[in-house]
């Protein structure tokens, strides 16, 4: 049985999952950045988020040490992952190569 989650990454659309949490300034940060990236690809991209703090044995099963951390998916399979804050451009390029 699949959890809900694998539900969601399995996709031939990429789906972007932001591992973030609460307390931490750089989500914040890259929180508007993301929202930029779902206005410019609209459909083309999938964005989650993932609070650590609610969702620990997702965090651990894809080892985020630290927030935010970036995973990307398509169909099923990690083909990114990046943790800190990246500009928008750089989001979207990276989304684009993999669609």
């Amino acid at each position: 049985m699949k959890s809900s989650f694998d539900k969601i990454i399995d996709s031939d659309t990429p789906v972007l999952v932001d591992f973030f949490a609460d307390w931490c300034g750089p989500c914040k940060m890259l929180a508007p950045i993301l929202k930029q990236v779902k206005d410019e690809l609209g459909e083309e991209v999938k964005i989650v988020k993932i609070d650590v703090d609610k969702n620990q044995p997702l965090a651990q099963k894809y080892q985020v040490r630290g927030v935010p951390t970036m995973l990307l998916f398509k169909d099923g399979k990690q083909v990114w992952r990046q943790s800190g804050v990246l500009q928008k451009n750089d989001i979207v390029s990276t989304i684009q190569s993999h669609s």
